[in-house]
């Protein structure tokens, strides 16, 4: 079977005008708004587009809004761009700015993004171009807010219900590309947008191949089938040979992403501090990475990343102490002829959360904990586990922005319907600071509120944080403008020349 596979993607042929890329699960929905899965972010992220992003360095600059100005500490005004057009031919004016803010903030959908709209207290048209933004009062965000992607209102106005519109699976958007097709477990194609209004790309289409076994997508790098791909540390250290390095340039960083394991709080097995405290001691982190990254990771502390003005330096991963663990587990109420017992679930197609998931089975078994593992396809993972809260334990991973915000993980409010606070965490005083936090503009005040956070976090063990992998991407050495990033290798790619 394997050689029949290898068959059929040798037969693909390297186009230049063409990008060939790997995705290994299904988007679930390409409408902005309601993309909560990393496939469907991706994919809509060439589609979208918003009024700021971050520019290479990771400051902030005008990308559908042609300038922006503070009025005053509570008034923002947007200047928009007039030579923008939605990929139809329609023109993108105020009236989308205004539809996608009372789109978001509205019950027809459920999305976690509507929490970073919270304290808006309102938003108008002042003309056909431009738009003013009140908040309710001075917000540490209020920029990063509207990095939020802009939706269309002349098409979206017609739709009864969002959730299950037919725009989620062929959309209409502003950005570089547009979708060329789209189906079920079947590659992608985009196609450059030639009225895009920072220039049409110089390649021509991206395909991005569905690959859900990471081996096949590392056979087709291998065989210059992909231009641009992620290695592992195993593939980086031992699998590469001569050919590979003269057709790929390899760059790494540290990633801005985390992976961990967290429980479910409404079940009464989590709710008692001293077996989370347990599980943690009796987690060797240190070996997980040594065993899974070779060097390429590093051991995680916390909840938000090494180099942000809210990672706390002071807070260290604890050390494994197998026999404190034992004594913790005992005294709330388990022992070797009542073991505790408890499953963790995890997507199957990341090779690395499968084997970091063994490993921790086999590691807390040395405290008599017992470990049940059950894998699932992303998709049914993501609705009908990860969601619905129907869970013990999880380990799941999360990709974090520049600048951090806790109110949508770690704040009670944010375990609603549709919340990425899926394992209903609560502590008051989090809660209490992450509000404070929110009114902090003065980022040496901030800093600290959050360190604090950090600091309480950690100790409530809600997530046992694991491990940071390093991001390893290789690009095809031919393509030309390809430059590190803080965002990325691919911060770039309609400046892109594929010859």
């Amino acid at each position: 079977m394997k050689y029949l596979i290898l068959s059929i993607f040798f037969t693909l042929t390297i186009n230049a005008t063409t990008l060939h890329l790997s995705i290994s699960s299904n988007p679930s929905k390409l409408n902005p708004l309601i993309a909560t899965d990393s496939a469907s972010q991706e994919i809509s992220g060439w589609v979208f587009d918003a009024l700021l992003a971050y520019d290479k360095d990771g400051k902030i600059e005008p990308r559908l809004a042609k300038s922006y100005h503070f009025k005053d500490d509570t008034t923002l005004i947007f200047t928009l761009r007039k030579n923008v057009l939605w990929s139809d031919g329609k023109q993108f004016t105020s009236d989308d700015v205004i539809y996608t803010y009372n789109l978001i903030t509205s019950p027809k959908i459920y999305t976690p993004y509507s929490s970073e709209f919270r304290y808006v207290k309102s938003v108008k048209a002042l003309d056909k171009y431009t738009v003013e933004v009140k908040y309710k009062e001075p917000y540490f965000k209020a920029l990063q807010t509207w990095m939020t992607d802009i939706v269309p209102k002349h098409i979206l106005k017609l739709e009864k219900d969002i959730m299950t519109s037919s725009f989620n699976q062929h959309p209409i958007g502003t950005g570089s590309y547009t979708l060329k097709g789209f189906e079920i477990s079947k590659d992608i194609s985009l196609k450059a947008n030639p009225n895009y209004f920072r220039g049409e790309p110089h390649i021509r289409e991206i395909v991005y191949h569905f690959m859900p076994d990471p081996s096949t997508q590392f056979l087709m790098l291998r065989s210059h089938k992909l231009d641009v791909g992620s290695l592992t540390p195993l593939q980086i250290e031992r699998q590469l040979d001569d050919d590979f390095k003269r057709y790929y340039t390899i760059y790494e960083k540290i990633s801005q992403s985390y992976t961990y394991l967290g429980f479910n709080f409404k079940n009464p097995k989590f709710q008692d501090p001293r077996v989370r405290k347990a599980l943690s001691l009796a987690i060797d982190r240190q070996e997980l990475v040594d065993i899974l990254f070779f060097g390429h990771g590093q051991v995680c502390n916390g909840p938000f990343m090494p180099g942000t003005f809210a990672y706390n330096d002071q807070i260290k991963a604890p050390k494994p102490n197998i026999q404190k663990a034992k004594a913790l587990l005992k005294e709330a109420g388990y022992d070797d002829k009542h073991p505790f017992t408890f499953e963790i679930v995890t997507n199957s197609n990341n090779d690395t959360r499968v084997y970091a998931t063994q490993i921790i089975q086999h590691q807390l078994a040395k405290a008599g904990v017992i470990v049940n593992i059950r894998t699932m396809e992303w998709q049914a993972f993501l609705n009908t586990v990860v969601m619905p809260k129907n869970f013990e334990a999880v380990i799941l991973g999360w990709g974090l922005g520049l600048m951090p915000d806790a109110y949508s993980i770690w704040h009670s409010e944010g375990s609603k319907k549709g919340g990425f606070n899926f394992i209903s965490y609560k502590n008051e005083k989090v809660d209490k600071l992450i509000k404070k936090a929110e009114r902090t503009i003065d980022q040496k005040k901030l800093g600290k509120i959050y360190r604090e956070i950090y600091a309480l976090i950690v100790y409530d063990n809600p997530y046992l944080f694991l491990y940071i992998p390093n991001s390893i991407t290789v690009v095809n050495k031919k393509i030309q403008n390809v430059s590190q990033s803080i965002l990325g290798v691919m911060h770039n790619v309609i400046d892109w020349i594929k010859p």
